[in-house]
């Protein structure tokens, strides 16, 4: 896992959510900062996303924050990060948090943030990228998803991401925090860089 100096996390900005879903974030910050990963993600200081950045943080962790203006607003940026970036677009955001990271872990969230998972889900498939792709399913709580993927798969709308001599594997589930890093561990090494300019 030594060429993977950068991850960056996906997850909801709500602060309404159960009790395991934070925890959950909180030792997701502080793993990936304690085993010396910057983390990239949405910028903001709400809900899940704050409590990344926050735990990071606190363990001197690097957080890389990529928020779009019409968000900054709201006043929902996080003030105490190591690099905060507005930009002018969700896109921009989007392809900028590609461009900063070396794989994708993705927790627990709302619409925002299964449109960034299909999204860089549907580039390594289109192989814009090969970063590897985690999915955290805390407390179960990607089963529905997990559940429709597979039949997609079934019927045949979505190709089975770990067939026998597959070029890639899409994503990969882990079902709890600290899973991550042995997941990333055994992820093939990216070797192409983000096609850009084809997104």
């Amino acid at each position: 896992m030594s060429i993977i100096r950068s991850v960056c996390v996906y997850c909801g900005s709500s602060n309404y959510v159960d009790e395991v879903y934070k925890q959950a974030a909180k030792e997701t910050g502080h793993l990936l900062a304690a085993a010396g990963l910057d983390i990239v993600y949405g910028g903001g200081r709400v809900g899940l996303m704050g409590i990344v950045a926050d735990a990071a943080l606190a363990l001197g962790g690097r957080v890389v924050g990529i928020i779009p203006d019409h968000i900054q607003k709201f006043e929902v940026d996080h003030a105490g990060l190591t690099e905060l970036h507005v930009v002018d677009s969700m896109h921009t955001r989007k392809r900028m948090m590609v461009e900063r990271s070396d794989a994708f872990v993705v927790l627990p969230g709302g619409i925002g943030t299964l449109d960034e998972m299909f999204e860089i889900i549907t580039w390594r498939q289109l192989q814009l990228h090969d970063k590897p792709v985690i999915i955290v399913n805390t407390n179960g709580f990607w089963d529905p998803l997990i559940a429709l993927l597979d039949h997609m798969q079934d019927t045949g709308f979505m190709r089975k991401p770990n067939l026998p001599g597959a070029s890639q594997q899409l994503y990969h589930i882990v079902q709890n925090v600290e899973d991550i890093l042995p997941a990333l561990a055994l992820q093939p090494a990216p070797t192409q860089k983000v096609e850009t300019e084809r997104l």
